[in-house]
C-alpha cells in the first residue's frame, strides 16, 4: 500500500462528468482565470490519478476541494472524486464552504472517501489526523481578533484530532490545509502540539503561484513537511510512504 497527497484540487462542475468526452464538461468557477497551467486541470488531475494510484493506495488531500458553497451544490464534484481509484482521506480547507454539518457531509462524499474533524483514522498502523488550521501570529497580511479565535480554535482541534488515537502506532502523520506556521517560520501553537504527539510528517497546502515561495523546509522542528498543492505538484498525487503492505 502507498500513501499519495494532493490538495487545493479546486473542482466546480456544474453537471455530471463523464471522463470519455471532457469536451462536456462544464465549471461554474474555472480555475485557468488563476494561472494558465490550470487550465482543465480536472483532466489533468484524473490522468495523473489513474496512472500512479491503484485501488489499495490511499490519497490524503488537505483541503480545498470543491468550490461549491453548499453542501447540495458538490455533488459533482464528489461524483468525480468517486471515480478515481484508491482510498482518499480529507480535512476541510478555507474555501470548502460546502463543509458544515460534519454528519451530513459523511453521508454525502462517495463511497472511496472519508474525512477527518476531530478524530482519526488508522492506516496500516500509521495514524491519519489533521484540522484546517489558520494563518498564524505575526503573519505578514495581518493577524486580527477574528484570525486569533480561529487560530486557537484549530490548534484545539488539532489537538482533539492526536488526542484520540488512544492505541499505540508506528507513525503519526497529520493533514493540515494551512501551512503549520507563518510566512517566517517561526514556531506555533500547532509546532508545539505537534512535538507533543511526536507527529512525524505534516501535508499541507494552500499555497499557489508566487506564496510556494513561502514554503516550509523539508525538515523542521525533527518533522517532515510536504507542500501538496495540486498546482505545485504539478497535478499529481505525489508520493508520501510506501508501507510495503498489502491493504
Amino acid at each position: 500500500m502507498k500513501l499519495f497527497a494532493i490538495s487545493d484540487v479546486h473542482l466546480s462542475f456544474s453537471k455530471p462528468v463523464d471522463p470519455s468526452n471532457w469536451e462536456s464538461v462544464v465549471e461554474h468557477k474555472p480555475m485557468d482565470v488563476c494561472a494558465p497551467e490550470w487550465k482543465q486541470h480536472y483532466k489533468k488531475i484524473y490522468y495523473n490519478w489513474c496512472d500512479i494510484v491503484g485501488r489499495q493506495d490511499i490519497v490524503l488531500m488537505p483541503g480545498d476541494i470543491s468550490w461549491a458553497t453548499r453542501l447540495d451544490e458538490a455533488g459533482y464534484d464528489m461524483q468525480f472524486l468517486g471515480f478515481l481509484p484508491g482510498r482518499i482521506i480529507a480535512v476541510q480547507g478555507n474555501h470548502d464552504y460546502w463543509w458544515q454539518s460534519l454528519s451530513k457531509v459523511r453521508k454525502k462524499i462517495p463511497p472511496n472517501m472519508q474525512v477527518i474533524q476531530n478524530d482519526h483514522i488508522i492506516v496500516d498502523n500509521i495514524a491519519i489526523c489533521g484540522t484546517r488550521g489558520w494563518v498564524c501570529p505575526n503573519n505578514g497580511g495581518g493577524f486580527s481578533e477574528h484570525d486569533e479565535k480561529i487560530y486557537k480554535r484549530e490548534v484545539i482541534r488539532l489537538e482533539n484530532s492526536l488526542s484520540s488515537v488512544k492505541q499505540p502506532v508506528d507513525e503519526i502523520i497529520v493533514m493540515m490545509h494551512y501551512m503549520p506556521t507563518n510566512e517566517k517560520h517561526e514556531r506555533s501553537s500547532f509546532i508545539d502540539v505537534l512535538e507533543k504527539y511526536n507527529v512525524s510528517t505534516v501535508i499541507y497546502g494552500h499555497l499557489h503561484s508566487r506564496a510556494q515561495r513561502y514554503r516550509l523546509p523539508d525538515t523542521a522542528w525533527g518533522i517532515n513537511f510536504h507542500l501538496v498543492s495540486a498546482d505545485y505538484v504539478q497535478f499529481a498525487p505525489v508520493l508520501i510512504r510506501d508501507t510495503g503492505l498489502k491493504s
